[in-house]
């Protein structure tokens, strides 16, 4: 197959979507891959090290997207690429449809075929994918939030882990899955008082039991998070719906009952985000103040950290890609189940329903493409699995 590399061009996205290291695997087992010059620059990978490792370099953005039969990214495409988008190419990367609806009709009509790393799942509905990158965000939202409730940030002045005499900053995170437990492993680390809220009950008690002292967990519900939230400092979204929105659990007249300075990290964004007031931000301009209280609600906060990130990510996703590369999507969709779940767009077919649903658009079931000669165990209503936790 010939694998196309794209350099990322959202605002400050530094990742790639393959190593030097994972373009020699594709390369070893008689794939081609083209690489677009600088795309590794940002994450310490130059054109050398692609060459090296068996790629070839190409100049610009649309010779890469030409000549590829699979483009594998890490951000989704963005307004300048859908023109250059082809019919029946195979794009794998993060997509989050269901908080774009420009990105969904223009996927829908480009006749691609969209797999989204971040529904890919598996049996015990662990999404593997987006595992590593809700390590690097979560551990980032408790780094980021302690910066920014500086003054000179905009926050209350107040230092995460206070002094002798001094009570350390109060930490609500709304989510017990990866994100939330990596954010509350950095912030207790820090020496934060740190509150995790889960709407799952085996959950909490699993947190009880590995978290140290400084970390509590509480039922989430909306008279618990109304009835912490004028004493915290920092709260850290991380709330999910597999492949759907973010539910608000943080509305906007709840602001008015937080202190001037609070600070909010919003790990959900990507999702459409867990706090009413949330709206994606950049990391040259990463907040933005509602009623008194810091948003900082970045939709690539792993971008931030681009060699852990994509070294991260290629860790979990070379295999995948291996797959798709060998047998073609089809095939490999139906040999391996975990799969199926992330495929969204379908040569101009929502596959996804909780997509379908999200802008009242067609829904068609990916059996359409996939046949039924093998037998893949896929729940349709994945969509309605609901937990709170970014994993």
């Amino acid at each position: 197959m010939i694998i196309g590399v794209p350099k990322e061009i959202k605002n400050n996205e530094n990742r790639v979507g393959l190593t030097p290291a994972s373009v020699q695997e594709y390369v070893k087992r008689g794939h081609t891959v083209y690489v677009q010059a600088t795309a590794g620059n940002g994450s310490g990978f130059s054109d050398e090290m692609y060459v090296n490792a068996g790629a070839t370099i190409l100049s610009t953005i649309e010779e890469t997207y030409a000549i590829a039969e699979m483009i594998v990214k890490v951000k989704e495409p963005i307004e300048p690429e859908y023109k250059l988008i082809k019919k029946d190419q195979l794009l794998f990367t993060y997509f989050h449809f269901a908080a774009g609806e420009e990105l969904t009709k223009a996927m829908v009509a480009s006749g691609s075929v969209c797999l989204a790393y971040e529904t890919v799942e598996k049996a015990d509905r662990s999404l593997p994918l987006l595992v590593p990158m809700s390590e690097v965000a979560g551990r980032m939202a408790s780094q980021q939030g302690a910066k920014f409730l500086e003054k000179p940030m905009g926050g209350r002045g107040i230092l995460m882990g206070g002094v002798p005499g001094v009570l350390p900053a109060k930490v609500m995170i709304l989510g017990g899955g990866v994100v939330g437990t990596q954010a509350a492993h950095m912030a207790a680390g820090l020496g934060a008082d740190v509150t995790i809220f889960d709407i799952s009950l085996e959950r909490l008690r699993y947190l009880d039991d590995i978290m140290p002292q400084n970390v509590t967990t509480m039922m989430s519900n909306e008279y618990n998070i109304r009835a912490m939230i004028p004493q915290v400092d920092l709260i850290v979204g991380a709330v999910l719906i597999p492949g759907a929105k973010a539910p608000h659990l943080i509305t906007r007249d709840m602001l008015k009952d937080m202190r001037n300075g609070t600070v909010i990290v919003d790990v959900a964004v990507d999702q459409g985000g867990c706090i009413e007031t949330c709206r994606p931000t950049t990391h040259a301009e990463p907040t933005y103040v509602v009623d008194g209280v810091l948003h900082y609600c970045v939709a690539n906060m792993p971008g931030a950290v681009p060699y852990t990130s994509t070294i991260a990510l290629n860790n979990a996703t070379l295999p995948y890609g291996l797959q798709l590369a060998e047998k073609g999507w089809k095939k490999a969709c139906q040999e391996n189940p975990e799969l199926v779940p992330g495929l969204n767009v379908v040569k101009g077919d929502i596959v996804y329903k909780a997509v379908s649903d999200a802008f009242n658009m067609p829904y068609v079931d990916v059996m359409k493409y996939l046949g039924e000669e093998k037998s893949i165990n896929v729940d349709p209503n994945l969509e309605q699995f609901s937990r709170e936790a970014l994993s």
